[in-house]
């Protein structure tokens, strides 16, 4: 398994779940370098965009893009309002 070292924080982003109807997911800038954040939206999105979080999918993706935040110094928050009931599942 790839061991991950976690960069200082460079920026910070926050993830949120937009709802049941696709597109799900929108990436907010919050602070810190811009490009960093510009950068991390494109992978984010690329991997959940069309992705509800019921999805098995899903789970997989979401680990990734937290490995990814911490190898670039990407504070990431997620805010998933109704979604939370899928990821306790």
């Amino acid at each position: 398994m790839e061991e991950v070292v976690q960069q200082p924080i460079r920026a910070r982003a926050k993830v949120v779940y937009l709802g049941p109807v696709a597109p799900h997911w929108e990436v907010k800038y919050l602070s810190g370098e811009r490009k960093l954040v510009d950068d991390f939206r494109q992978r984010v999105l690329s991997r959940l965009l069309m992705l509800p979080p019921h999805d098995p999918q899903f789970r997989r993706n979401k680990e990734r893009t937290v490995r990814d935040a911490e190898r670039e110094g990407i504070g990431c928050e997620w805010e998933m309002g109704v979604a939370e009931a899928f990821e306790e599942s």
